[in-house]
């Protein structure tokens, strides 16, 4: 089921280089060596003392020759690209063997990210044994893990800078200008392009004319951007509309948290209010019981106390038939449960009858109201 709430990160530059690599197979050969400013690449590695030089092209590898470091490998590069004119747009780089540099893979919060390099710069001594002016170092991102979206992980790759420029020395010195240098171990994807790292300081890459290179970067952009409009477009188009849907459901969730929140509290209200209505309900009316009292008691009889309590009415007084005001009371619809608490005692000089009696008035049920009914 599609979850709206996830954040869809899309990477632009990412996908429209991974459907022009797609694409690329409808563009005529001919037409891509006449736009491109390369073809190939020339892998120089030093192994035991010599120069090893690797043509690479289109997936494919063809040892091309050994040279010594000495003043004859000028001559046979030379005539090198002299006799293969494939070598001609090709461009150099020289690959560090196990001997020359090293990998180390680290952990870095994702707040690193936007500028990583700074980072490793920083913190260089505390991931390996140098400093950051002992060494030439590149950051290769590596693929995101979905289950640890707080860290990313990298991959640095180091060489000494008295390594590098020694081999680098050497290399021009035989009239090979490398404009690439990496680790074997991690070697780069020139072929695609997937994020090229280069261990070269900026003051030995060499400068290449910018406007043939804006030129034929253009053509190509221009190619693939048309080739890949049909496709990433629709889906440019159909990532907004679910970016506006998110919107509109985020909105529609907060007035529907509010309405429930509002639905609570009158709740609540009627809660409280219904508690209150039966607490009135089962109280009987003080004044009801004063007047069945007094339409009860005859004039011979009166009242000295009266008190409302725990759902009992305690009444004291003096009558001259204290015994018949049980009947009385019990024949009332008001009163029922009528008993003396004390016995009886007569007044030597009134003669009347000292009384206190207890009795539970009747609570009419049938006036009680619900709120949830109105």
């Amino acid at each position: 089921m599609l979850n709206l709430n996830s954040t869809i990160d899309l990477d632009v530059k990412t996908v429209l280089r991974w459907w022009g690599r797609e694409l690329s197979f409808l563009v005529p050969e001919k037409i891509k060596q006449r736009v491109s400013d390369s073809q190939g690449f020339i892998i120089a590695s030093v192994e035991n003392n010599q120069l090893r030089l690797t043509f690479q092209m289109d997936g494919q590898s063809e040892q091309l020759t050994v040279l010594d470091y000495d003043k004859s490998a000028v001559a046979d590069y030379t005539d090198l690209l002299a006799n293969d004119e494939r070598l001609s747009k090709a461009k150099v780089i020289l690959r560090l063997t196990g001997q020359d540099a090293i990998k180390k893979e680290l952990g870095l919060p994702a707040a690193a990210k936007e500028n990583i390099q700074q980072v490793i710069a920083y913190e260089l001594d505390r991931y390996t044994p140098f400093k950051a002016n002992q060494v030439y170092f590149a950051v290769k991102r590596l693929p995101k893990q979905l289950n640890n979206a707080e860290q990313i992980k990298v991959l640095l790759v180091l060489t000494s800078r008295e390594t590098l420029d020694e081999l680098y020395a050497n290399v021009k010195a035989m009239g090979i200008v490398p404009m690439f240098a990496d680790y074997e171990g991690v070697a780069n994807d020139f072929e695609h392009g997937d994020d090229i790292y280069n261990l070269l300081p900026d003051e030995l890459i060499p400068k290449v004319a910018k406007i043939p290179q804006i030129i034929h970067s253009t053509l190509i952009s221009l190619v693939f951007l048309l080739l890949a409009a049909v496709i990433v477009m629709p889906v440019w188009f159909e990532y907004q509309a679910v970016d506006e849907l998110t919107k509109k459901i985020h909105k529609v969730e907060k007035e529907a948290s509010k309405i429930k929140t509002m639905q609570l509290e009158t709740s609540a209200l009627i809660d409280e209010t219904q508690q209150l209505l039966n607490e009135k309900n089962t109280t009987p009316s003080v004044l009801t019981m004063l007047n069945t009292l007094s339409s009860l008691m005859k004039d011979d009889t009166w009242l000295a106390y009266l008190q409302y309590a725990d759902d009992h009415l305690q009444i004291q007084g003096e009558s001259p038939a204290a015994s018949t005001l049980i009947a009385v009371l019990e024949d009332s619809p008001v009163f029922n449960k009528a008993v003396f608490v004390s016995p009886v005692t007569q007044d030597s000089v009134s003669k009347q009858e000292h009384f206190q009696i207890t009795v539970d008035p009747v609570v009419d049920t049938t006036k009680q109201v619900d709120v949830d009914a109105k």
